[in-house]
């Protein structure tokens, strides 16, 4: 079962639609034995990062997320889900991550020209950067669907593929069983479909 996690910020329920689409069993929930029993869990956020991050710790949802992702569960991040998955967030301060990832969360802004508009919204083509399971029923130059004004930087080799905004911006990246979409997969068709249909088929620490 995957376990969608409702701490008060995120698109829950399309994501659990999309799911369930896919015949993959879930559930939105902030039962923490529900979430300590789950076989995965998807960590969806839409808003400010500080926010987000404060409402994770107010709920509890951060030990667990924690926890889980040191056991070995798979987890994936969401939009903002998952920039809450990195060092640290430069949105409107300077705020702490769950620190499961490496790099940190800033600004689109001050790297484009004054021509491109932030927050970037629509669709863009991922270019592959290296394997990951999530990307086994896409092909390169599949297009996905972005909202947002903040992108990772400094993760490294933990970036899968990325999406050409000017810059590079990470739209997928994992390290072991830790997974991340900066777009949105439940927005983004029958790629999107494709990437979640991935998630289900995998199994722990890689």
């Amino acid at each position: 079962m995957i376990a969608i996690i409702d701490y008060g910020v995120g698109n829950l329920y399309s994501i659990s639609h999309s799911l369930s689409y896919l015949g993959l069993e879930n559930a939105v929930t902030r039962d923490e034995e529900t979430i300590l029993n789950a076989d995965k869990l998807i960590l969806p956020g839409v808003g400010a990062f500080g926010d987000a991050r404060r409402k994770l710790s107010e709920t509890g949802m951060d030990r667990l997320v924690i926890q889980k992702a040191e056991s070995g569960t798979p987890l994936l991040g969401i939009c903002l889900g998952m920039q809450l998955l990195f060092q640290k967030s430069y949105e409107y301060g300077e705020h702490p991550g769950l620190g499961l990832l490496p790099g940190e969360i800033c600004p689109l802004k001050p790297d484009i020209p004054e021509n491109l508009k932030v927050p970037n919204i629509g669709w863009n083509g991922l270019r592959f950067m290296g394997e990951c399971p999530l990307l086994k029923y896409i092909l390169e130059g599949d297009s996905v669907y972005y909202v947002h004004s903040f992108y990772a930087k400094g993760a490294g080799d933990a970036v899968k593929a990325v999406s050409e905004y000017s810059v590079d911006v990470p739209g997928l990246v994992q390290r072991g069983n830790v997974y991340g979409a900066q777009f949105h997969p439940e927005k983004s068709g029958p790629v999107g479909l494709n990437i979640l249909r991935a998630f289900g088929e995998v199994t722990g620490a890689c």
